[in-house]
């Protein structure tokens, strides 16, 4: 990103501020950027979409998670190298509410999409690892367990939080290889 002028970068952070006191899922231009003191066209020409101001919302949150996997990907043992990078993945993704949406929109920057990328690649690169070590059941796909830290943060989301670690330990028992002496479904 070039250079902003002073008067630029501060109404550019007035925004950013006020959109962080919204709810992302209720997030409007016009609202942000009456709750910033800035006309309306000054939104736009720092953020010309909804996701372009949650991107800007959670760019650095992406880059958390990317050096989340290549932190896990250091851990000897694969198994716990993945459950530690979805164990991050998933307060991360608490802590940063639109960081779910930049998993999943079309209309990214090009440096978001290429960190996303550098994301899935590692993170199926501890996938694949944690299933060669046995740790992880071997008929799961990125997408797949990308979705399971969804739903986990959606859950935490619906009730009052005291429950994260309960619900993510729940997911991680569900990631591990049957064990013979379970029933069959």
């Amino acid at each position: 990103m070039p250079a902003l002028r002073s008067d630029a970068a501060r109404s550019r952070a007035k925004i950013l501020e006020a959109a962080r006191g919204c709810p992302l899922d209720d997030l409007r231009l016009n609202e942000v950027a009456r709750a910033a003191g800035v006309g309306v066209g000054t939104v736009y020409r720092h953020f010309p979409t909804v996701t372009a101001l949650i991107e800007a919302l959670s760019f650095d949150a992406l880059e958390q998670t990317v050096d989340l996997a290549r932190t896990a990907a250091e851990e000897p043992d694969a198994g716990r190298g993945f459950v530690r990078f979805l164990r991050g993945a998933v307060r991360t993704q608490l802590e940063h509410e639109g960081l779910q949406q930049m998993w999943f929109a079309d209309d990214v920057s090009a440096e978001a999409r290429a960190l996303r990328a550098e994301l899935f690649d590692r993170a199926g690169a501890l996938l694949d690892a944690a299933v060669a070590a046995g740790a992880v059941r071997p008929d799961l796909s990125i997408g797949q367990v990308q979705r399971l830290v969804c739903g986990v943060e959606h859950a935490v989301r619906l009730g009052n939080g005291e429950d994260q670690d309960l619900l993510l330990d729940i997911m991680l028992s569900g990631l591990a290889p049957p064990r013979d002496d379970r029933p069959a479904p």
